[in-house]
Order: C-alpha cells, then structure tokens, then sequence
C-alpha cells in the first residue's frame, strides 16, 4: 500500500467517525465498506474515491465555516454513492439512500431531510441559497479550479465515463454544460472557495471550451 493510498484511507475512517460522531448515531456495521465498494465500481472513473477524498479533504479545511458541520459531511459521503452513468435519477437514490441509512442509525427526521436537501442540492441545477448547500456544492465543484493537470485528468476521466456516447454528440454536450458554469456571474458561491479557485476555474473553463 503506498503513501497516497495509506494517506486517503487514513482520511476516509477520520472523517467518517466525526461525521458519525457530529451526528450522535451509529451507522449500520459495514456500511463504510459498502460505501467505498460503490465509489470503486468499474463504471466510474471520475466519481471515484479519489473524487470522495478530494472532497473531504476540502471539507476539513473549511468544516468550521458550517452551520451543521456533520451534516454536510455525511452528505459528501453521499453524494455520488450512486453512480449509473447513464441513469437520470442519481443524485435521488444517493439522497434516498443517505436519509435511510440515517434514520436506521438513529438520525433525528429533520436532520435526515436535511442531508437529503443537501445531497439533491449536487444537481446543480441553481446556486442554493441555504448557506450549508452552498458550502457543499462549492466543494463538489472544486474540482473546476484545481491545478491544470489536475483538470485534465478530469476532463478524461469524465469522458471516459461516457465513452459509450459518440465523441461529436460528446464534444457538444460537455461544452455546454462547461460554458454554463463560465456564463454564471459567479462559479463559487461562499467566500473561501471564491477568492481561492475562481480566477483558475474560470481559465480551466475557458481552454477546455476554446473552439
């Protein structure tokens, strides 16, 4: 096991016994694993664990800036546990999943609607205004201003998850939905992640929809 691996799976039991922790509950035993086995299935290649660990590697650095830090957490966990690539109903069956698995933990049912609310809330479909989404959802898009290595690898990894369809069908669709997010008066919607990874997200976004 090298640095890298032994260094990401140090993070995941950390972060989800604080999680747990945060929560006051118990997750079911083995519930961890089967989280980690869904974000290995052999159909992702970037809604993968290194996605998960980039992610709550964000959160720690910004866990105080929450108003229920726990729930955010448990969220990001969630959020991509289920991943068909060519389903339509994912961020759903991810949410259903969590509020169910909380509330068989123990988790009060306003708290499980919650984290149902924030994991709905990674469509992406509008800025939240509820200020734990938009904490959320900034680190779920934090991946538009990393490194631009660090985007490219993206780039291929999510082309790669629809390499079933064709590469011009592809090309047109993924630009629009990156020129979406260019278009937007502002990508990121808290403070921190703004001043941060505004200026590189939006040169990433603007070399990769370059005609």
């Amino acid at each position: 096991m090298n640095a890298t691996t032994t260094d990401m799976q140090s993070l995941f039991l950390r972060s989800w016994q604080r999680a747990w922790h945060g929560l006051g509950a118990t997750p079911a035993e083995g519930l961890l694993q089967t989280l980690l086995s869904a974000y290995a299935e052999p159909q992702r290649h970037y809604h993968t664990q290194q996605h998960l660990a980039e992610c709550l590697a964000h959160f720690e650095a910004v866990q105080d800036q929450a108003l229920r830090p726990a729930e955010v957490e448990i969220a990001l966990w969630f959020h991509d546990a289920v991943y068909d690539v060519k389903g339509k109903d994912n961020e759903l069956r991810s949410a259903q999943w969590a509020a169910r698995v909380l509330e068989d933990g123990g988790v009060d049912e306003a708290a499980c609607r919650r984290v149902h609310a924030l994991v709905m809330a990674t469509c992406h479909e509008a800025t939240p205004q509820d200020g734990d989404a938009q904490l959320l959802v900034d680190i779920d898009l934090a991946i538009l201003g990393a490194s631009p290595a660090r985007f490219a690898e993206y780039d291929t990894q999510v082309r790669a998850e629809y390499a079933w369809v064709p590469r011009l069908v592809y090309g047109i669709k993924r630009r629009q939905v990156l020129r979406g997010f260019l278009q937007r008066k502002a990508i990121y919607a808290t403070p921190y992640f703004h001043a941060r990874l505004e200026p590189q997200a939006r040169a990433n976004l603007r070399r990769s929809t370059a005609p």
